[in-house]
């Protein structure tokens, strides 16, 4: 029996979507007295010059729909941002001083573009960043800071990434799918001055390498990165000029190891583990070629400094309980010595999530994370996908989730197939034929629930943003008997309308994904997409869907909703003012309890009594 909605202004759920953290944080590669960080500490996802010395924080931006991205310069003086409209993050990098002012643009002669990285080299001459636009995928390489023409440019046709420049800027590692064909990159090496190719790294057939960065060390011209050649990924450190490659192994290793950090004197790195969701962390010492374990606190490491200068470790934690907090790491033992940026939160106790698995077609082993509320079962039960697909839901922290929880509903949020961290044939057994193993692991997942005496058949509600919102759509379209409704939030509902509207980074990404555009492979976009099954939903949809969105736009869901109208089926299509979801605390709390109000009305009959 579900309890009564509780819509009241400090309802333990608003509290926990309106606490705030720090999201990420980085240091001046010069000047580690100096940091910027993403924080909701003011309601909207914002930048802070962040003192170190003093954690003392001073807002950089005050866009209205939030800014959840940005560099700061080697030298602790400028700080970096792309500066879009309304969130729908297509715009230009601008720069503003970390003392306070103005942004500036840096690229004021470029047309507006699509972009999610820039960075400065380790010493501060260059600076390097992308623009995507329906050209392609261009890298430029300016003298830092300010200047009018740039040393280097380079267009990518497929979907790339970086560039990612050594210390002084001498080299470019670009990633790029061009060899690979699918979603995985290999590595190309660029001399900026000459503008020649120098170097390449790919393991072949069946591959791809995730870029990591250059050691900033001065002189030191390796590159750390992993590649998933055997299976899972592995670190490797590779030097583009020698040509030299040393390959990471180690008796700890399970799933998926990649690289972190480098230490400042380049002598150790920082690897990051997942297997099966689980997350741990090793330091690598390069000279002892030694792999350590490091036993840090338990949860999901993000972001963070990494080493400082004084050898200590600084990292983001968070899990299902609690919200990310950035710590301070002994590293020797991984004991906490501090938390740094205590924003003062007190939040109401959490239910943990623990680690399930089962199986699906074709004896596939699929790993979730279920929650339940106090009591027996069975219960209204949500099951939840996440973005991506290239991604992997891990114990985080996921205030929506407790919600539910809160009111007493289970929750299951799967890794379907498509999944990273479960190996490479996991991750791409999807390609090409998107939304049906996916489908069928959701299914097996309602399956598993059911006969666990988990879920109450009669009332399971499928949810989900991003991708995991397109296979909500996707699910209630091939599978209608399993659901009592679907909530949708920034979804994708039909592939060929998408391609024709979104940014060009995502127009990349879908022709990896699929081995082609839309007219090169009608037929599997035809079958991927929900529209094709809109006559076949027997649910009530609920869509949340951000006006600004350029990942998965406006049009094709506003053509997906009047095909349903015109079917007679059950749709409500929310607008938000906003992009590929809300950096406002407030309308996140707005479409919770949308969700929650279209959850009670449509399982009054079904589940009975509130308590």
């Amino acid at each position: 029996m579900l309890k009564a909605i509780d819509l009241s202004a400090d309802a333990p759920w608003k509290q926990r979507i309106r606490a705030p953290y720090i999201a990420w944080s980085r240091r001046a590669a010069q000047n580690p007295s100096r940091g910027l960080l993403c924080s909701s500490k003011d309601g909207v996802y914002q930048l802070y010059a962040w003192n170190t010395e003093t954690d003392e924080l001073r807002q950089l931006t005050q866009d209205p729909a939030g800014v959840s991205g940005g560099a700061i310069s080697a030298d602790g003086e400028r700080v970096y941002y792309l500066r879009d409209q309304r969130g729908d993050e297509i715009g230009h990098y601008v720069v503003v001083p970390f003392s306070g002012g103005q942004p500036e643009d840096i690229s004021p002669d470029l047309p507006e573009f699509a972009s999610h990285f820039l960075a400065e080299s380790a010493s501060g001459n260059a600076l390097g960043f992308f623009a995507a636009d329906a050209d392609g995928f261009h890298f430029y390489i300016y003298e830092a800071p300010g200047a009018a023409q740039p040393l280097f440019t380079l267009t990518k046709q497929a979907l790339s990434f970086g560039p990612l420049l050594s210390q002084n800027a001498e080299i470019a590692v670009i990633a790029s799918s061009e060899k690979t064909g699918v979603a995985e990159y290999a590595l190309e090496a660029w001399d900026v001055g000459s503008g020649l190719r120098i170097a390449e790294l790919w393991d072949g057939a069946g591959s791809g390498i995730v870029p990591g960065e250059f050691s900033a060390a001065p002189g030191d011209m390796r590159f750390a990165g992993s590649s998933n050649r055997s299976g899972h990924h592995r670190p490797f450190i590779w030097n583009p000029l020698s040509g030299e490659r040393h390959d990471i192994h180690s008796a700890h290793f399970r799933g998926d190891v990649k690289f972190r950090h480098w230490s400042p004197d380049g002598a150790r790195l920082l690897l990051h583990q997942v297997h099966q969701a689980w997350h741990a962390l090793y330091i690598y010492d390069i000279a002892a070629d030694r792999v350590r374990p490091l036993d840090g606190p338990a949860g999901v490491p993000s972001g963070g400094s990494g080493f400082l200068p004084d050898g200590t470790l600084q990292i983001h934690f968070e899990d299902a309980t609690a919200p990310p907090r950035l710590l301070e790491l002994d590293d020797e033992s991984g004991a906490v010595l501090r938390s740094v940026i205590d924003l003062g939160v007190t939040l109401p106790a959490s239910s943990p999530w623990r680690s399930v698995s089962y199986q699906s077609t074709g004896g596939t082993a699929i790993q979730a994370w279920l929650a339940s509320p106090a009591g027996d079962g069975p219960f209204p039960t949500i099951v939840h996908t996440h973005g991506g697909p290239t991604a992997v839901m891990a114990n985080r922290w996921m205030p929506e989730a407790q919600a539910w929880l809160d009111h007493g509903f289970a929750f299951f949020s799967l890794n379907y197939r498509g999944s990273t961290t479960f190996g490479y044939e996991f991750q791409h057994a999807i390609d090409g034929n998107l939304g049906d193993l996916e489908v069928e692991d959701i299914a097996a997942g309602v399956a598993w629930l059911v006969d666990s005496g988990i879920a109450q058949p009669d009332a399971i509600l499928k949810t989900g943003g991003s991708y995991g919102g397109y296979l909500t759509l996707q699910s209630l379209g091939k599978k209608p008997a399993l659901w009592a409704g679907g909530m949708a939030i920034v979804a994708i509902a039909d592939w060929t309308l998408m391609y024709q509207d979104q940014a060009e980074t995502l127009r990349g990404y879908q022709r990896a994904m699929f081995g082609g555009t839309p007219q090169e492979k009608p037929e599997a976009h035809r079958r991927s997409s929900p529209i094709t099954y809109a006559e076949d939903i027997s649910a009530p949809i609920l869509v949340l869907q951000g006006e600004n969105d350029s990942r998965c736009p406006a049009r094709q869901m506003r053509v997906y909703e009047k095909r349903l109208k015109e079917h007679g089926k059950s749709i409500e299509v929310h607008w938000f003012d906003a992009g590929h979801g809300s950096l406002d605390t407030e309308e996140r709390i707005r479409q919770q309890e949308t969700m929650l109000r279209f959850a009670y009305r449509i399982l009054e009959n079904t589940v009975g009594a509130f308590r």
